[in-house]
């Protein structure tokens, strides 16, 4: 039986950019790809650009319609999965309604989270009681103490393989992929790291993922391919793994 390939990194959605699902799936047939994990564009969640962007109702919003199109997608398709992206309002309630795991944002020169927030520690308390594995690109410093706090409650994937939370091995040094809880994807990262994390820590926390619209997906499957795996560590990689991490258990 042929094995059901996910993309468990792309973007799409249609609020604030032109990313809809229509160019997505189009981008998966190209690649041979069965199926995708979906986050929205994070224009349509914050400014980025405003690095002391302040929350209105509109943005809220906005949030809430970009997330639930990936949501009404997951409904729709077979095999796709919606990671609900949060921001400093943390509604923990949005969690229940179907989503499948948790995208965590912020590069060193966007608005950051609001770690202090007592609806942050409501909102992780809920992810911890639903299972639900958190997407973590934040910097350096705040992926320590990010993990320090969840403190392997739930799991955590870290994207590009560290290249934007510190770089990869930067997070070998100080332990990060130590840690049985976390996991890692492919997205844009060099065939070298992989290799690396592979040989380290065997193919059961590694995620192929594209970075879509940055990344190629056909592109990104071809550089796991050109590792040589046998067949059940390219399983892993490329399905069984974001299967395992997304597939929704009975609430704690």
């Amino acid at each position: 039986m042929s094995v059901t390939i996910i993309d468990s990194h792309m973007h799409c959605g249609v609020q604030n950019v032109s990313l809809p699902w229509e160019e997505v799936q189009g981008r998966l047939q190209e690649g041979g790809i069965q199926g995708a994990c979906l986050f929205a564009p994070v224009e349509d969640i914050y400014d980025r650009y405003d690095y002391h962007f302040v929350d209105t109702s509109a943005w809220v919003a906005c949030r809430r319609r970009a997330n639930r199109y990936l949501l009404d997608r997951q409904e729709r398709e077979p095999n796709l999965i919606a990671y609900y992206f949060v921001w400093n309002d943390f509604q923990k309630e949005e969690l229940g309604k179907g989503y499948r795991g948790i995208k965590w944002h912020c590069h060193e020169y966007e608005p950051v989270y609001n770690y202090a927030d007592p609806r942050c520690e409501e909102f992780l308390r809920e992810a911890y009681r639903l299972g639900l594995a958190i997407l973590l690109e934040e910097s350096f410093e705040n992926t320590l103490y990010f993990l320090r706090r969840v403190r392997g409650r739930t799991p955590i994937i870290i994207p590009h393989l560290g290249m934007l939370n510190g770089g990869f091995q930067a997070l070998l040094r100080a332990g990060v992929w130590d840690d049985g809880t976390v996991y890692a994807d492919t997205a844009l990262a060099s065939s070298g790291e992989m290799a690396q994390f592979l040989e380290r820590y065997g193919s059961e926390r590694l995620l192929f993922g594209s970075d879509f619209p940055f990344g190629n997906p056909r592109h990104e499957l071809l550089k796991v391919r050109n590792l040589g795996l046998c067949e059940e560590d390219f399983e892993n990689v490329v399905s069984r793994n974001v299967i395992r991490l997304t597939t929704l258990q009975p609430p704690q």
